[in-house]
C-alpha cells in the first residue's frame, strides 16, 4: 500500500453549528471564480469579485465586470434566478482589499499557479479580520505549499475544491492543513452541507486528492486501453457510461466538457504522471493544436452544421489526426447489457463474457481491475476511508456507484480470482480485506449487516459516519420497513409519526399505481392517516416525476375509450384532492424534474419543500392538452390570491369588481402564459416566479437534507394543530376577461408565437382560468373548475394533432410543433 499522507490535527467531523458568513469574497473572475460567486448569491450570502486591473482597460473592474456579463448569459444558468445577480459585486485587487474586512470568508480562485497563489494570498491576509476564513480552490497544487507562503491566518487557512460549475456539482473537497484549526474546518463543512448544498469529503493533502486523482486516471487508463486494443473514441464513450452508472458523457465527450487543456494539467499533478500507452503524446499533441474542447469549438469531438442547416457531428481520428464522421459503437454485447434494469444487472452480464471472444469483456476487465487496485491504494493516502471515495466520485463525477461499491457488486473474492487468472496483481489492501474473512465466503468492503465498511489501514470494520439531517427514503425502508407497496409507490414508516409515500414507477411517471397508492394512503378514513400525524411525498430516484403515463393515455384515445380516458382524469383528479384535503399534512418534496403531474401534485400539497435544483412547470400544453388533475384550477386560486395580495378589491365587495380589477387581470395574464407555454422552470428559486411554488414554501439546498427538512415540516404543521382547508369557492372573472385572454392568444398566433393548434389549446386554459363563460363575479367552486378541466381535457384528447403529439413524445422525449 501507498505511504499514508502526514497525519494532520483536523478531526474530520461537521460542526454542531454552521460557520457565519455574512459577507463572502471572491479572488479571481474566471470561470470557476465568477460561478463560485454566483452560487455564494444562490445561497443568499452577498458576495466581492475580484480581479486584476488590466492594463489599458476602461474600467478598472473591468474582469469582474465581464464576468458578471458572462454569467447572465451562462447555459446552464449560474444563477437561480437573474434577480440574484446583482448580490455579485464588482472589484479589483489594487484598490478594494481594504473591503475583505467585512468578509467572513475569502476564497481565492485564481491561476493555477503556486506562485501566483502565494503572492496574492500574503497580500489579502494582512486585510483580513481576525474571524475570517481563508481558502483556496485548486485542482490539486499542495495546500501545504501554498499555506508555507503565510506569514499570518495559517490556522484559518485550508483548501477548498470546488468543482464545475459549482452550482451544479455536488461535491466539496476541503483540504486542511496541519495547522488548521479543526473546530473552524469542521464549522465550515457544516456551513458548506446546509448553505452552500455541498457533498463535504475531507480530503488528504495529495496530488490531485481524490475525485480529480482517480477520475483522471480512469479516463487516462481507458484512452490507453483505447490504443492497445484498436478501440475508437465512440466505443471507449459507451464502454464507460450509463452501462457502468457513470454520466452519459463518457471519457472523451467529459474531456471536450472540462476542457482538454485542463485534463493535461492535472495529469501533470500526478506524482508519477498518467500517460500509459502513448496517451500523454496524443494529448499534448491536441493540446498544441489548440483543441482545447467545448470553449475551443472541437476537442476529440467537433459540430458542424451542414448546407442544409442540419447538425453534423464528427470525432478525432486519433491515427491520422482528422475528423471524421460520428459513428455508432460496434458492441453487441453493450447492446444487449442495455436490456438490464440495474448497473448491478448490466454489470455481472457483461463480466461474465469471455475476454477472449468479446472486445466488451477485453476492455472491461483491465479497465475495473486497474480502476479498483488503484482507488483501494488511495485509502490512507488520499482519503482516510473508502466511503470517502465512493462519495467524491459520485459527487465529483456523477458516478452512481463508487470504485467500492461497483466492485462489492461485481463480487470481491470472484473478481480477485479472475483478475489472478489474467495475471493482474492485486492490491494489499485488498488482500488484506480478503483475509479478513471466511474462506469462500462472500467478501464485500461494505458490510451487509449494517453502515460498517472495512478499512484496510486499520484493518478494523469501521463504522461508516452518518451526517445527521441526512436521509433517503432506502434508509428507513432498511430500519423502519414498508408499510404497504405496489409496482409504482410505496409508503415508508420514516419515523416520529410521518409516513413518506415514495414514488418509484418506471420512469417516476404517475400511472394507475401511483393514484392508487396515495388516493388509498391520503382517505380520511384509512388506516395510514389514523395510524401516522403527516406525510411527506417524495422519492430517491433520479427524478422527482415526469408527468402521467402518456402511453395509457394515447391508447385509450386512439381507441375512442372515452369513458376509461373521463374515469383516469376523474380519479387523477380525486387523487390530488386527496392531498389537498388530507386531514393530516401532506408535504411535497419534489426533485430535479418535476413535471405535468408531478407539478399538479405538488400544487395541492400543504406546504411544499423542494431541492433548489427542482424543475418544475406544467407542460400539458406541449402534448396539446392542459393540466387536467385541478392543476388549472389551482393556478387560477393562486392568480386570486396573487391579485388580493398586489390590493385589488375585496372579491366579497361586491365580487364582480374584484374579477374584473386591473390586479386579477395581470395575474389571469402571467397565469395564462405558464401554462399555456409550458414554462417550466430553471431552479426553485424560480419556481416561486412562476406561482408553482409559494413565498412559505421553505427551499433545501443540499439534496441530502430534502427528506429530513420535508419531514421537519410535516411535523411543524402537524404540532400547530394542522386543519384542512376547504374547497373553495371564487369570484369568475368570466367572459370580459376571457375576451382580453383569448385577444392576446389571436396576437400570439398572428405573431408567428404559436400554431393553429397552440391557440386552441391556450383558449382552453383560458377558458378554465375565467371561470367558462359566466358573467363576471360568478362564483364558483373548486368542484365546477375540475368540470371545466375534464371537459377541456376529453375534447383536446379527441383532437389529432393532441394524438400526434402525445406520439412523438414518447417516441423522441421532444415536443411536436404541429
Amino acid at each position: 500500500m501507498s505511504a499514508a499522507a502526514p497525519a494532520t490535527n483536523v478531526i474530520h467531523r461537521f460542526a454542531a453549528q454552521p460557520l457565519l458568513v455574512r459577507r463572502a469574497a471572491v479572488l479571481g473572475a474566471g470561470t470557476m471564480g465568477s460561478r463560485i460567486a454566483a452560487h455564494l448569491a444562490n445561497a443568499g450570502v452577498p458576495a466581492l469579485l475580484l480581479d486584476m486591473v488590466p492594463e489599458g482597460a476602461r474600467s478598472r473592474n473591468e474582469l469582474a465586470e465581464k464576468a458578471l456579463v458572462a454569467l447572465a448569459k451562462a447555459k446552464p444558468a449560474a444563477f437561480y434566478e437573474a434577480s440574484l445577480a446583482p448580490m455579485v459585486a464588482p472589484g479589483n485587487f489594487e484598490d478594494d482589499l481594504g473591503k475583505l474586512k467585512q468578509c467572513d470568508w475569502v476564497i481565492e480562485a485564481v491561476a493555477e499557479n503556486l506562485e501566483i497563489k502565494r503572492a496574492l494570498l500574503e497580500k489579502v491576509a494582512a486585510q483580513l479580520a481576525p474571524q475570517a476564513v481563508l481558502t483556496t480552490n485548486t485542482s490539486g497544487l499542495p495546500i501545504a505549499k501554498i499555506a508555507a507562503g503565510l506569514k499570518s491566518h495559517r490556522e484559518r487557512f485550508f483548501g477548498t475544491h470546488f468543482f464545475n460549475p459549482p452550482r451544479y456539482m455536488q461535491l466539496l473537497e476541503i483540504i486542511p492543513t496541519a495547522e488548521s484549526d479543526a473546530g473552524l474546518v469542521a464549522a465550515f463543512a457544516t456551513f458548506a452541507d446546509r448553505a452552500l448544498g455541498k457533498q463535504v469529503v475531507f480530503a488528504n493533502d495529495t496530488p490531485n486528492f481524490i475525485a480529480n486523482r482517480i477520475g483522471v486516471m480512469v479516463m487516462f487508463t481507458a484512452a490507453a486501453l483505447m490504443l492497445e486494443q484498436g478501440l475508437t473514441i465512440e466505443d471507449v464513450d459507451a464502454l464507460t457510461g450509463p452501462v457502468l452508472g457513470f454520466p452519459r458523457t463518457g471519457t472523451f465527450r467529459l474531456a471536450d466538457m472540462v476542457g482538454i487543456d485542463v485534463l493535461a494539467h492535472v495529469a501533470a499533478n500526478f506524482p508519477q504522471g498518467v500517460t500509459p500507452g502513448g496517451f500523454g503524446e496524443v494529448l499534448q499533441e491536441i493540446v498544441k493544436r489548440g483543441w482545447l474542447g467545448d470553449k475551443s469549438g472541437q476537442g476529440f469531438y467537433r459540430k458542424t452544421r451542414g448546407a442544409d442547416g442540419k447538425e453534423q457531428r464528427f470525432v478525432l481520428d486519433l491515427k491520422t489526426f482528422d475528423y471524421r464522421p460520428l459513428e455508432k459503437a460496434n458492441l453487441p454485447a453493450l447492446e444487449m447489457a442495455k436490456n438490464a434494469a440495474t448497473v448491478q444487472e448490466r454489470l455481472k452480464l457483461l463480466l461474465a463474457n469471455d475476454p477472449k471472444k468479446d472486445k466488451t469483456a477485453r476492455f472491461l476487465w483491465p479497465f475495473l481491475s486497474t480502476l479498483w487496485n488503484f482507488a483501494a491504494e488511495r485509502i490512507g493516502e488520499a482519503a482516510n476511508d473508502a466511503p470517502s471515495i465512493d462519495e467524491a466520485m459520485r459527487a465529483g463525477f456523477n458516478w452512481e456507484l463508487g470504485p467500492f461499491e461497483l466492485w462489492d457488486t461485481a463480487g470481491v473474492r470472484e473478481t480477485v480470482a479472475r483478475m489472478r487468472e489474467m495475471g493482474v496483481a492485486v492490491s494489499p489492501a485488498t488482500e488484506g480485506l480478503l483475509d479478513s474473512a471466511p474462506e469462500q465466503a462472500r467478501v464485500s468492503w461494505y458490510s451487509p449487516d449494517g453502515p460498517q465498511c472495512y478499512n484496510p489501514t486499520s484493518r478494523e470494520w469501521e463504522s461508516i459516519v452518518q451526517q445527521p439531517g441526512h436521509g433517503r427514503v432506502a434508509g428507513f425502508r432498511r430500519s423502519n420497513g414498508v408499510v404497504k407497496s405496489n409496482p409504482g409507490a410505496s409508503l415508508v414508516d420514516v419515523g416520529d409519526g410521518i409516513g413518506c409515500i415514495e414514488l418509484h414507477s418506471l420512469k417516476n411517471a404517475i400511472g394507475g399505481d401511483v393514484v392508487a397508492m396515495i388516493s388509498s394512503v391520503l382517505n380520511p378514513a384509512s388506516d395510514a392517516v389514523k395510524n401516522f400525524r403527516g406525510f411527506v411525498i417524495s422519492g430517491d430516484r433520479d427524478r422527482f416525476s415526469v408527468g402521467a403515463n402518456l402511453m395509457q393515455l394515447l391508447l385509450g384515445a386512439q381507441e375512442g375509450e372515452w369513458e376509461e380516458v373521463e374515469g383516469a382524469i376523474r380519479t387523477f383528479q380525486q387523487m390530488c384532492s386527496a392531498v389537498k384535503f388530507c386531514p393530516r399534512p401532506v408535504v411535497v418534496a419534489p426533485f430535479n424534474l418535476t413535471l405535468g403531474g408531478g407539478a399538479e401534485i405538488c400544487l395541492h400539497a400543504a406546504r411544499r419543500q423542494p431541492y433548489a435544483e427542482t424543475y418544475i412547470g406544467l407542460v400539458e400544453t406541449g402534448i396539446g392538452l392542459i393540466p387536467g388533475g385541478g392543476g388549472t384550477k389551482e393556478m387560477l386560486l393562486r392568480a386570486v390570491d396573487a391579485a388580493q395580495a398586489l390590493g385589488a378589491p375585496d372579491p366579497k365587495d361586491p365580487p364582480s369588481r374584484f374579477a374584473q380589477s386591473a390586479e386579477m387581470n395581470s395575474a389571469l395574464k402571467r397565469t395564462l402564459e405558464t401554462i399555456a407555454m409550458a414554462k417550466v422552470s430553471t431552479s426553485a428559486a424560480e419556481g416561486r416566479a412562476l406561482g408553482l411554488f409559494s413565498d412559505s414554501d421553505r427551499i433545501t439546498m443540499n439534496r441530502e437534507r430534502l427528506l429530513p427538512d420535508a419531514k421537519a415540516q410535516a411535523i411543524a404543521l402537524a404540532e400547530a394543530g394542522y386543519v384542512a382547508p376547504q374547497m373553495r369557492t371564487v369570484a369568475a372573472p368570466g367572459t370580459a376577461s376571457l375576451g382580453v385572454l383569448n385577444t392576446g392568444i389571436f396576437l400570439m398566433g398572428e405573431a408567428g408565437f404559436a400554431s393553429e393548434h397552440d391557440m386552441k389549446v391556450a383558449r382552453w386554459v383560458a377558458y378554465i382560468l375565467c371561470g367558462g363563460k359566466v358573467t363576471a363575479g360568478s362564483l364558483v367552486t373548486e368542484q365546477y373548475l375540475l368540470e371545466l378541466e375534464r371537459e377541456a381535457f376529453l375534447s383536446l384528447c379527441g383532437e389529432r394533432k393532441t394524438q400526434e403529439r402525445i406520439a412523438y413524445t414518447l417516441k423522441t422525449g421532444k415536443p411536436l410543433r404541429n
